[in-house]
């Protein structure tokens, strides 16, 4: 046979081998071992892995590389233990693109195909940002990532009152349709995969960017890319909401049932971690809690009764990178495990793409330090080379400048180049899960999966237990009297402090900080955005208001407070409205009258 990664080499040896083979029937084939030709003994889950990889190779799904190290020594696909050893761990671990994919989703690993390099970013207005993306485009990023301002995180408008002195500080100002077509103005969204981070007012956002894809004349129903979404995270850590949980649902609930059966590659809902983590969780926390999120979202999608195999491929999950790298690694690993054991054993999926957890990540931005800042590029490069280890689908990287403000043109490059060094020149792509096996790797992965089942555990308990009554299911029920009762807060909040009280003893240790301060460098040149930004950003608002038909607006406005009134799905009258022009604020603020607003309960 055709070993893949490698030509048929009938050497005198190889040919005895083979008859060796043909005459003991458990020595069915052979293989090399560290270079070796060898008998393989029969392993389950081995031959599975070496058919899925020939049959991606005979369909071109092996990128043409060179997949040797540096001083030209040829490396297999994946490497395992030696082929007459019984490993009882192979069960957790198991082999690339094979269940409970601990390594990976695709048994080619990054030969197949390597992790997009999605840059988060946005600042000032639709057209510096989009001048920004064109320039990641061209510098060899993948997709986009879209950042959005205070004003449009929290659904207003930017001549709200209270987007005073905001707009266009953390991200673009959006305010309607006309800046989401400039914001992709000369970029085709039928071509390029589009990620937007927003929670709140992720439905009306999306319907906008819907918007903007019809009037560049592409079919939606061809559409990729992905949308935050995620209500709960907001409420244990980022805390950027606009109802009550219940009115959110709903609105996730109908962007599911759509995205379905309208856009079939979207994915409309990524759940989020990265924000668990910045706000001060362990990395078990981060993991327990994020997955936790996802098991609502999947009651969610049953309670409205879809099949499990038809919107599960639409969630995927945000995670973030810190810098304890092996940690780091453990974590993800653990993460794809207990996704497909739960899918499958507890909410039945059967298809394989049901059970995968594909995920973003992003390095961790609480992990940079304002003192001597060129570390940062270090810290990011040690945090993505992680999350590239523990099998990431996309990433972003921090730029050096993120903790003192926007990053500027030349920091933004660094960041996208710190990726591309270890694509091109580390040789991490060659072998998928080149860690799968270690001692110490295997350990931390299995600690984070028993840690974590004993915090869902707990939030089932939280909620009344597995088997309680709920509307949507009993995960759900654990995760919002969790959010009522302040649990996760105070979770996070005591992770954080005990950290901090690590740092500020010197027990861990931050170089620059608490640690060999002294330093040559001096201040960075960093991004400003001009108060002109908001200006003239309030001056084209007005100026589409006075040009746009009011009529349409409130009679579109009208029909979707309608729709909210009743079982209908609200994202056909959601897009009607923008496709009218009624802004954002106007959108959120027609439902802020009909569902009020949420207000968190002090905690003490």
């Amino acid at each position: 046979m055709i070993f893949p990664g490698g030509e048929l080499r009938m050497t005198p040896r190889r040919l005895l081998l083979c008859a060796v083979a043909a005459a003991v029937p458990q020595c069915s084939r052979t293989s090399y071992y560290q270079g070796e030709e060898v008998l393989v003994m029969e392993q389950p889950g081995r031959q599975d892995w070496q058919d899925a990889y020939a049959a991606a190779l005979a369909k071109g799904q092996v990128r043409k590389a060179d997949f040797t190290t540096l001083s030209g020594v040829e490396v297999d696909p994946v490497y395992g233990p030696p082929p007459d050893a019984d490993d009882p761990r192979m069960e957790r671990i198991g082999w690339p693109g094979a269940f409970p994919f601990t390594r990976g989703l695709y048994p080619t690993g990054y030969r197949g195909r390597e992790w997009t390099i999605r840059q988060f970013a946005g600042f000032g207005n639709a057209e510096q940002t989009n001048e920004r993306y064109k320039m990641i485009l061209a510098a060899g990023g993948g997709g986009l990532s879209v950042a959005f301002d205070m004003p449009t995180l929290m659904g207003r408008d930017s001549d709200d009152p209270q987007s005073l002195g905001e707009v266009g500080h953390c991200g673009v100002a959006i305010d309607s349709a006309a800046d989401m077509e400039r914001l992709f103005e000369g970029i085709d969204l039928g071509a390029v995969t589009t990620s937007m981070t927003i929670s709140g007012p992720a439905v009306p956002i999306f319907c906008m960017y819907v918007v903007a894809a019809e009037r560049q004349g592409v079919d939606i129903a061809t559409l990729n890319g992905t949308l935050q979404t995620d209500i709960f995270k907001e409420y244990i850590a980022q805390k950027e909401w606009l109802f009550a949980p219940e009115p959110h649902l709903r609105l996730i609930g109908d962007l599911i049932e759509y995205c379905t059966s309208t856009i079939p590659d979207y994915k409309p809902l990524s759940v989020s971690g990265y924000h668990i983590r910045e706000a001060g969780s362990t990395a078990v926390q981060e993991l327990a809690f994020t997955l936790a999120d996802g098991f609502g979202y999947v009651e969610l999608g049953l309670s409205r009764g879809l099949e499990v195999d038809a919107f599960a491929p639409g969630l995927s999950f945000f995670f973030d990178a810190h810098v304890d790298f092996f940690e780091e690694i453990a974590k993800f690993r653990a993460a794809r495990r207990i996704w497909a054991r739960w899918l499958r054993d507890r909410y039945g999926a059967r298809t394989e793409r049901a059970q995968w957890l594909r995920f973003h990540t992003q390095t961790a931005g609480v992990s940079l330090t304002a003192q001597q800042p060129y570390n940062n590029v270090v810290r990011t490069t040690v945090e993505a080379l992680a999350a590239v280890l523990g099998g990431t689908n996309s990433l972003h990287t921090n730029a050096l400048d993120e903790t003192l403000a926007l990053p500027t043109e030349e920091s933004a490059e660094i960041a996208l180049r710190t990726q591309q060094v270890i694509a091109e020149e580390t040789g991490v792509t060659n072998v998928a899960d080149p860690l799968g096996g270690s001692w110490y790797v295997e350990a931390l992965t299995d600690r984070m999966e028993a840690e974590a089942e004993a915090i869902f555990a707990r939030i089932l308990e939280l909620g009344g237990g597995a088997g309680a009554a709920h509307p949507i299911g009993p995960m759900t029920a654990g995760l919002l009297r969790g959010i009522e009762d302040g649990w996760f807060m105070a979770e996070i909040a005591d992770a954080a402090f005990a950290y901090q009280t690590q740092v500020e003893k010197g027990d861990k240790r931050v170089v620059g900080v608490n640690c060999h301060t002294t330093t040559v460098t001096g201040d960075l040149e960093i991004l400003r955005v001009s108060h002109e930004v908001e200006v003239e950003q309030r001056r084209v608002l007005a100026e589409r208001r006075q040009t746009r038909d009011q009529s349409a607006v409130d009679a579109c406005l009208a029909r979707l407070v309608q729709a909210a009134r009743s079982n209908d799905n609200m994202v056909e009258p959601m897009l009607a409205a923008a496709r009218a022009e009624a802004t954002l604020g106007e959108i959120c603020g027609a439902l802020r009258e009909e569902w009020g607003e949420y207000t968190e309960l002090a905690q003490f």
